[in-house]
């Protein structure tokens, strides 16, 4: 949503639009789930606002509008917990279905391995309005990472992952520790059938304690995009 402002604020789309976006977002937040309808139409009007226009211009768009309005929105927890496991030497992914071009912004601006999102089809370097695959999204956002799991050399059951979303818990039950970051109450129900960590950086509560992960690995995939910035979609 924060992406959308900035680029509302730069003329790609309408403010009523944006509302439609809102609307979307109000709804996903108060209940967990999203409405597969919202998800389509919401990836229509994207494709169609990037048609025609350069990749390196929406990559400094989402640089400008990561240093306005999204770089104060750092949970500082999630943070540390990224800082933590690079300090010990392991790689660390942002995974999430924002625009692969934002999300790489983000990863460097935080200085994490890399990121992998969703990848609008370019030709010499201009949008075409089409998706390369899909929206990288609940078992997309899975698949994603056992492809890089194999790319990098992982090993899953020694990684750790981070979400706030329950869609995104088939790429959480991949990895040896999995952890649920501010969770909605899905995922919350899902972490305690589960055994999962949960930690809530809303409150002042002792689930937001900073600790070390049960199990740390040689690599780490951070989950959807809210795991490391607060009140940002997973979408």
């Amino acid at each position: 949503m924060h992406f959308a402002r900035g680029l509302a604020a730069r003329n790609y789309f309408s403010y009523s639009d944006l509302a439609s976006a809102v609307w979307a977002q109000a709804k996903f937040r108060l209940t967990g789930k999203e409405n597969s309808e919202d998800v389509a139409a919401g990836r229509e009007k994207a494709l169609s606002f990037i048609a025609g226009r350069s990749t390196e211009e929406l990559k400094a768009v989402g640089e400008e509008i990561y240093d306005e309005i999204i770089a104060d929105k750092i949970w500082p927890g999630t943070r540390a917990l990224a800082q933590m496991h690079l300090d010990a030497g392991q790689q660390v992914w942002l995974v999430t279905a924002t625009p692969v071009e934002l999300a790489q912004t983000i990863a460097d601006r935080l200085g994490l391995t890399g990121a992998l999102g969703t990848v609008a089809e370019s030709q010499d370097g201009v949008f075409t309005g089409k998706l390369v695959g899909d929206i990288l999204h609940g078992l997309g956002k899975a698949h994603a990472v056992r492809s890089l799991a194999i790319r990098e050399g992982l090993n899953l059951k020694r990684c750790t992952a981070y979400s706030d979303s329950h869609n995104d818990v088939p790429m959480l039950s991949l990895v040896g520790t999995a952890v649920a970051i501010n969770p909605d109450s899905d995922l919350r129900d899902v972490a305690r059938v589960r055994g999962w960590e949960i930690r809530d950086y809303r409150t002042g509560r002792k689930a937001a304690k900073i600790g070390v992960p049960t199990a740390i690995g040689v690599g780490v995939a951070v989950g959807g995009a809210a795991a490391l910035i607060k009140h940002f979609s997973d979408d």
